[in-house]
C-alpha cells in the first residue's frame, strides 16, 4: 500500500459492537478494511451525484417477452444508445419472462437517463440501475 495514516475515532461500544458484527457478516478482513470500503461508497455516491464524471453500471430488467414489441423497442433502445452501452446479458427465465443485463458506461447522469429510459418501457415489469465507478480514482 502507499502512505497510510493512522487516525482515532470516538465511538460508542453499542454502535462499534454491531459494527464487528457486521463486518464479521461480511467476512470484511478487519476495521480498517471496512472503514475503507465505506469511505469508497461515500465517494462513488458523490461520484454519482456529480453528474459529470466518468461512471459504470448495469441496468438489470425483467420483462415478459411475450409483451407486443417490448424486445424489439428495447433492443432498439439499446441500438440508438450504442455508445454507452458496453455489453448486455439476455437470460429466459421461464416460458414467458427474461432478465436481460444491460452494461452502461457514460457520465452519470447520461448513464441514469439512459437506465430510467430502458425500466420505464411499457411492459418492463421491474428495473434497476446498479451504479458503480470505473475505479480510476479509488485506491
Amino acid at each position: 500500500m502507499a502512505d497510510l495514516t493512522r487516525f482515532g475515532i470516538s465511538i460508542d461500544d453499542r454502535l462499534l459492537r454491531r459494527f464487528d458484527d457486521l463486518i464479521a457478516e461480511k467476512g470484511s478482513a478487519n476495521r480498517s478494511e471496512a472503514i475503507r470500503d465505506l469511505i469508497r461508497g461515500a465517494l462513488i455516491e458523490d461520484q454519482w451525484a456529480r453528474g459529470n464524471d466518468e461512471t459504470v453500471g448495469t441496468v438489470t430488467l425483467v420483462y415478459d417477452h411475450h409483451t407486443r414489441d417490448l424486445s424489439d423497442k428495447l433492443t432498439e433502445q439499446q441500438h440508438s444508445h450504442h455508445d454507452a452501452i458496453v455489453s448486455a446479458l439476455h437470460v429466459h427465465l421461464d416460458a414467458h419472462h427474461c432478465l436481460e443485463v444491460v452494461v452502461v458506461r457514460g457520465k452519470a447522469r447520461e448513464v441514469k437517463r439512459l437506465a430510467d429510459e430502458l425500466i420505464g418501457t411499457k411492459g418492463v415489469k421491474h428495473g434497476k440501475l446498479v451504479t458503480t465507478t470505473t475505479g480510476k480514482d479509488l485506491l
